[in-house]
């Protein structure tokens, strides 16, 4: 059988691999774009509601992330700042409190508390080195540790740790049970702070794309054309001393001198390697699973919680809904709301039916803003740990005791293959941010190693198999 060649091979449609393939082709280089998918943009994905674009997977930024915003000008997206005004609601223990701001509505004990722990963790997160977690100087005490051992013997009011565990959730969709103390650590780090990744306002939620996030992805594919090849399941990453032979489930089969695999660690699992991966890596693809969010986006008539004063804005430590935002497009337009399924509760949600999942949504809606919250235009969701080709969102997570055994096996080639991904990122790991800055940094390293004469032959030229 034929194979195409070309100098590189990617696997996965996603921000990283086509920010990877984008920067590899401006230098010259020939390459393959293979997705699963019959879309491109990964665990972003826009689509039109009520008549207007809703982002159901990724969609904000934030003025730290430079890469995403760097790559977001040069493709002429336009972005509009989330609304925040108003009043927030806060739902804990049972009860809900309102409040202004960045301070949450608790007693002053807890209040303290809180900002002795939000200072206690940013300092410890600094000792964190971002490209090597596992050179920490306690790593291995801190990945023995989950977030919820941490807190239960670190923050003694109960306010602190409703506000830790609210956090913990919406940063990872997951229980603060599930993750590493490590992680938690480099993760701060790597977005700059606690405060940054739960705010809006000069954080990580402080802006979003005019026409849904999913543009950054549909832009670079229309710079690629043909070179990204949609519904191509890829099977096998098969390597020799001369290239790389990367075959599909349609028995298609491509021929690069390199291979960049820009998928979580957890979907790159089903792939077959050939030649045993290392350890680290191994370890990676088996111990570091996806978040687990439902995201639920409901439009309306009117924005009636803007009316009221709400901004949007909810946070809750019960009920299907744990994190709700305003939703309308810029200015206003729109009205639409936003709601998350979270760690365990999303898994108790997962496969049911969506018009179920909708209902207790809007049920959360009307618990935070009244009950003109039942009755909207329009419901769209997104069940994410039920996508075969995403297994979850946001991110993958390492389970404890992970990062500090697998050294620098996230980034580290594999022989002639290459990693990308926002779990590969070293700043902004987890947000679109690290999966540009991980499509970089794989260019970066191929097009040192593609000046080096020799290999095979490039240019799209078909090449004995």
């Amino acid at each position: 059988m034929d194979a195409t060649g070309v100098d590189v091979v990617i696997v996965g449609a996603g921000v990283a691999g086509l920010t990877t393939a984008r920067a590899l082709a401006r230098t010259g280089f020939s390459v393959a774009v293979l997705e699963a998918r019959e879309r491109v943009g990964g665990r972003t994905l826009s689509q039109s509601l009520g008549g207007e674009v809703v982002d159901l997977g990724g969609q904000w930024v934030g003025p730290a992330q430079r890469h995403v915003l760097r790559l977001a000008d040069e493709l002429g997206l336009k972005r509009f700042p989330q609304y925040h005004h108003g009043t927030k609601v806060l739902d804990v223990r049972g009860a809900l409190r309102t409040y202004r701001g960045q301070v949450p509505s608790l007693p002053l004990l807890s209040l303290l508390d809180l900002q002795r722990v939000i200072w206690k963790l940013d300092g410890l997160a600094k000792r964190v080195p971002r490209e090597r977690p596992d050179a920490a100087p306690r790593a291995a005490e801190w990945d023995a540790l989950t977030l919820e051992e941490w807190k239960q013997r670190h923050v003694p009011t109960w306010g602190a740790r409703a506000a830790l565990d609210i956090a913990a959730r919406a940063i990872f969709a997951a229980e603060p049970s599930e993750v590493s103390f490590l992680h938690f650590l480099f993760y701060v780090h790597s977005n700059h702070g606690l405060m940054p990744l739960t705010t809006i306002e000069g954080g990580a939620q402080a802006e979003r794309f005019t026409g849904g996030a999913q543009t950054l992805s549909l832009r670079l594919a229309s710079e690629l054309g043909t070179r990204v090849h949609l519904s191509t399941p890829v099977r096998a990453v098969l390597q020799d001393g001369d290239g790389v032979t990367v075959s599909t489930e349609d028995g298609r089969t491509w021929r690069a001198r390199y291979a960049v695999v820009a998928v979580p660690p957890a979907l790159a699992e089903r792939l077959d390697f050939g030649a045993t991966l290392p350890a680290g890596r191994r370890r990676a693809h088996a111990d570091i699973p996806m978040g687990s969010v439902i995201k639920v986006v409901a439009t309306y008539e009117r924005a009636f919680w803007r009316e009221a004063g709400f901004s949007g804005e909810a946070v809750s430590d019960t009920g299907p809904v744990r994190l709700c935002f305003d939703d309308c497009g810029a200015d206003g337009h729109h009205p639409a709301l936003v709601g998350f399924f979270l760690g365990e509760t999303a898994r108790a949600w997962t496969g049911r039916p969506p018009a179920e999942r909708q209902r207790a949504a809007l049920e959360s809606f009307a618990r935070f803003f009244g009950p003109q919250a039942l009755k909207p235009t329009a419901v769209a969701d997104l069940d994410w740990p039920a996508e075969p080709w995403s297994k979850g969102c946001y991110v993958g997570l390492p389970r404890p005791g992970v990062l500090s055994t697998i050294g620098d096996a996230l980034r580290a080639p594999f022989g002639r293959v290459h990693w990308a991904g926002t779990e590969t990122a070293i700043e902004g790991c987890g947000y679109i941010d690290g999966a540009v800055e991980s499509g970089e940094r794989a260019a970066t390293e191929l097009s040192a190693r593609l000046a080096t004469p020799g290999g095979l032959p490039v240019g799209g030229r078909a090449v004995s198999g």
